[in-house]
């Protein structure tokens, strides 16, 4: 067994904010499976006080899944196998023909709202790269107190969803990065946030079919909305990460059938936690048009 304890320091985070999403990661189950976290010889060099906020003056969206110490507790499969949509354990990592890929190409802009109000704009592609997919993300935002914040996130992914590495760039007071490669259901990780020195960690899955939902990056929604199997439909687990704060979790994604918004019909798909929901407004051709946290009167539309 492996143990690897960290400590949490506040990042600095836009208050406008703070009451909307950020709740959402909070409530996301984690105690169904346990994740290995494995430091390396980075991390026993690098201050504690600096673990594990990599993005000062960033917009949650997804924040924290669990602070504090991290017990490494045995990682049992079965576990997660319990939770995942059938089939889940039986994708690979190996590239498939473009024509029977999950994905289609797409590219817009999302505006970002909160109670009807701008607070920022993010700028995304999804398109074919040889025999992988990259789904990319530039966000801009911007406090109240004009301060600003661009975060960027690049992530490669197969054609049946499966991540194959994922890049993220945080600029605001400071420029700090990452990048994180999938391999087998685990998911390495190297920090580097401005300076300090690097910080190693592995996060295993036990299947290759992780989902990718960092801070910032709502087209990531988009990809969530491709891996959703339609034909069966229903609810379906995922164990998610999120990069920017090194944790992993479960989310659940159901069909929520005809759903209106602003006078238009559109196909839903619910994301849920324990106590939160965010619903996905999406086109007769699983195209996302808008998101919505009725909770935190927040929205993010297509433009």
């Amino acid at each position: 067994m492996i143990q690897s304890k960290f400590s949490t320091r506040s990042c600095y985070t836009f208050a406008i904010l703070l009451l909307t999403i950020a709740t959402i990661a909070s409530q996301i189950p984690t105690s169904n499976y346990q994740p290995n976290i494995l430091p390396t010889r980075h991390s026993e060099r690098r201050e504690e006080s600096l673990f594990p906020y990599a993005t000062p003056s960033a917009v949650p969206l997804l924040s924290v899944l669990r602070q504090g110490t991290a017990s490494a507790v045995p990682f049992n499969p079965r576990l997660l196998g319990a939770l995942a949509p059938e089939g889940l354990l039986t994708f690979t990592t190996h590239a498939a023909d473009k024509s029977n890929s999950v994905f289609s190409p797409d590219k817009g802009k999302l505006n970002i709202l909160l109670d009807g109000k701008s607070v920022g704009r993010e700028e995304f592609s999804i398109e074919p790269t040889g025999a992988t997919w990259t789904a990319k993300g530039k966000s801009s935002l911007q406090t109240p107190d004009g301060k600003s914040a661009v975060v960027t996130g690049t992530l490669i992914l197969n054609p049946d969803g499966s991540p194959v590495s994922y890049d993220w760039v945080a600029q605001a007071d400071k420029t700090n990065s990452a990048h994180v490669t999938f391999v087998n259901g685990t998911a390495k990780t190297t920090l580097q946030m401005q300076g300090a020195h690097p910080f190693d960690q592995e996060n295993s899955f036990g299947t290759p079919r992780i989902t990718v939902l960092d801070n910032n990056l709502y087209h990531q929604y988009i990809v969530l909305a491709r891996v959703y199997d339609w034909t069966r439909r229903g609810t379906q687990s995922f164990p998610v990460l999120i990069p920017q704060e090194l944790t992993p979790g479960t989310i659940s994604v159901d069909w929520a059938g005809a759903v209106t918004a602003e006078g238009k019909s559109y196909e839903g798909l619910k994301v849920t936690t324990s106590d939160i929901e965010v619903i996905l407004y999406l086109d007769s051709n699983h195209k996302l048009i808008r998101l919505e946290v009725p909770s935190a009167k927040v929205s993010v539309i297509r433009e």
